[in-house]
């Protein structure tokens, strides 16, 4: 579990160190040293400074590195401390000179990035946008300091430096794990300097963490020991019956005792060819609340919507299952876009405990606002208010209860295929079967079908990789987790 900050979190949190513990100077060559530590330094080094503390780091880096480095200076322009070590760099007769268009990196093995902090915003232009031109053009090993310059440190949006590693110095921020990061950061690792972060932290899991979360089967066990479990979805518009197939095994899958799909009656001669190991529901069109608890009777776990499409009926169908059950409940895609259509505040009446899994898209309509404001911190902030668990989707899922926030960063490109959000739907739906359905199950769930999506990869490619390629790989990912 590793701690991730906001960029705010950190610069006060970098302020208090200095005014109460160590000061900047030191903290300076402590990042530099970090950069050092962090790469083993083979040939010749160009050092690419701007004009902040970043580049004060980079000054740091070049004392170490002496006559196997060249700095290459944005403008005459330094912070305080920069400006410090920058003269040791001169007393030490390490060359420099300043960007132009003439300047050439082909004589160099690798560069530095110590041109914009994670203080940067807005859109890189000018000399700075020339340069980074040039890093990302040269084929040369690139090393970041704290951020690729021109990423934004909170959302990880920003044309910026590609590069082969990216050393956080202090703690992981924000904008290093969402959106762009991953295509900007091919390597990324954190070195702690002695900053005690001040303020709200969140927290980025790995499969160390998930370590015992599964529990042994016992011998002595049969299938309603693990939990019935529901998924319902599907529509006449959206039969998707290999879709709703794979959805269904997926549960199976992740471990629950029983699954049952309950769809449509006019798509239920389409699914049943495709059902091996679940059962098959067949519901009526319109609101049937007789039909409804038939087909819920002792289902500890739902996961609902998917392929539903649009419908009236469908907001009935909600609101009596959250009025009246007091099960595990997962709401997806047209689940979701039912709810938005709803007054919010049933959430807050129901004995259900509701996990939401909406994209950016999605979670907007939920939240109503506009789509550059469906960030995490605003699901955290709508978890705490209605009391579910919220599941924004994206490059690094972001799971809250409200309270706290944890990122899930793995998965692959090829799961941005039609079908991966039902898988994960299904391995939620199956762990609701016999574990609490709280942040770390629903952490858990994320885990597990971004991981079986990134060993589903690795045996095809990213371009024709398709969401049963995932399911096939979630009994894989669990094993790791199990240890074998």
């Amino acid at each position: 579990m590793q701690q991730v900050v906001s960029v705010k979190v950190m610069r006060e949190s970098d302020e208090a160190t200095i005014k109460y513990k160590t000061d900047s100077k030191t903290l300076m060559k402590r990042a530099g040293e970090a950069v050092y530590g962090a790469h083993t330094w083979q040939g010749k080094t160009a050092i690419v400074c701007g004009t902040g503390n970043n580049a004060g780091d980079g000054y740091v880096l070049a004392t170490l590195l002496g006559d196997k480095c060249h700095l290459f200076l944005l403008c005459d322009k330094f912070s305080l401390e920069g400006r410090y070590y920058f003269d040791e760099c001169v007393k030490m007769g390490v060359t420099y000179s300043f960007i132009n268009d003439d300047t050439d990196f082909s004589s160099f093995d690798t560069i530095v990035d110590c041109i914009f902090g994670t203080g940067f915003r807005g859109e890189v232009t000018g000399t700075a946008k020339m340069v980074i031109d040039k890093i990302n053009r040269s084929g040369k090993f690139v090393i970041s300091c704290d951020i690729p310059s021109g990423l934004n440190g909170d959302t990880g949006l920003g044309y910026s430096v590609v590069s082969d590693l990216t050393v956080s110095i202090g703690t992981i921020k924000t904008g290093l794990i969402l959106n762009s990061a991953k295509d900007n950061i091919k390597k990324l690792i954190n070195c702690p300097i002695g900053i005690d972060i001040v303020g709200d932290s969140y927290y980025m899991l790995d499969k160390s963490d998930f370590i015992g979360a599964i529990p042994e089967r016992k011998n002595h066990s049969h299938k309603g020991t693990y939990g019935y479990t529901a998924l319902w979805g599907g529509s006449v518009e959206y039969s998707g019956a290999v879709k709703l197939a794979n959805l269904s095994l997926s549960s199976l899958k992740a471990g629950c005792g029983v699954n049952k799909l309950i769809v449509n009656e006019s798509v239920a001669p389409f699914v049943a060819p495709y059902l091996l190991e679940s059962t098959l529901f067949k519901m009526p069109s319109g609101f049937h609340k007789d039909k409804i608890d038939e087909a819920l009777s002792g289902v500890k776990c739902l996961a609902i919507g998917m392929g539903w499409g649009k419908s009236e009926d469908y907001e009935h169908i909600l609101s009596y299952i959250l009025e009246n059950y007091s099960i595990n409940l997962i709401i997806d895609a047209d689940g979701l876009n039912s709810l938005s259509r709803m007054d919010m505040s049933i959430l807050k009446r129901t004995k259900c405990t509701v996990c939401l899994t909406p994209h950016v898209k999605e979670f907007s309509r939920l939240a109503k606002c506009d789509m550059s404001e469906a960030t995490f911190e605003k699901a955290k902030e709508f978890a705490k208010e209605y009391g579910v668990i919220v599941l924004l989707k994206g490059t690094a899922t972001a799971v809250t209860d409200g309270e706290n926030v944890y990122f899930i960063t793995n998965g692959a490109p090829g799961m941005a295929t039609a079908g991966s959000g039902d898988v994960l739907s299904g391995v939620l739906c199956g762990l609701g079967g016999y574990l609490p359905l709280d942040i770390k199950t629903v952490s858990l769930g994320a885990f597990i079908a971004a991981r079986a999506g990134e060993l589903a990869q690795s045996e095809t490619n990213a371009v024709s990789m398709t969401s049963s390629d995932t399911v096939r790989n979630i009994g894989k990912a669990i094993g790791e987790i199990y240890g074998y």
